[in-house]
């Protein structure tokens, strides 16, 4: 697992080619407050039921409100099988605070 902090994310979705999936594990009311462009909201309970869904070989960006539970998905993904995972240390709080000052909080 790749841990990079909010703006270290930026920079990589602008010249990651293809671009990772940003897998935000938070729960729908938090992603409706607020999430970054793109992301697929995949809440954390439903990760184990829906690992048929995702790419192993794919590289991910795992979101969350402040880096705890995406850390924890990273590693189950990573027992599971996948190597590409990238933890967004301080979540979307830290987006919010780093990268994207415009994004609501909560």
């Amino acid at each position: 697992m790749r841990r990079l902090t909010a703006r270290e994310v930026q920079d990589h979705l602008q010249n990651a080619d293809p671009k990772p999936l940003i897998l935000d594990v938070r729960e729908p009311w938090e992603y409706a407050v607020c999430h970054m462009d793109g992301a697929k909201l995949l809440p954390m309970r439903q990760i184990p039921a829906a690992l048929g869904e995702l790419d192993p070989e794919q590289e991910m960006v795992v979101v969350c409100h402040h880096g705890i539970r995406s850390f924890s998905v990273c590693r189950f993904l990573e027992q599971a099988g996948f190597g590409r995972v990238i933890n967004l240390e301080g979540g979307v709080a830290a987006w919010a605070r780093d990268v994207d000052p415009g994004m609501p909080t909560y």
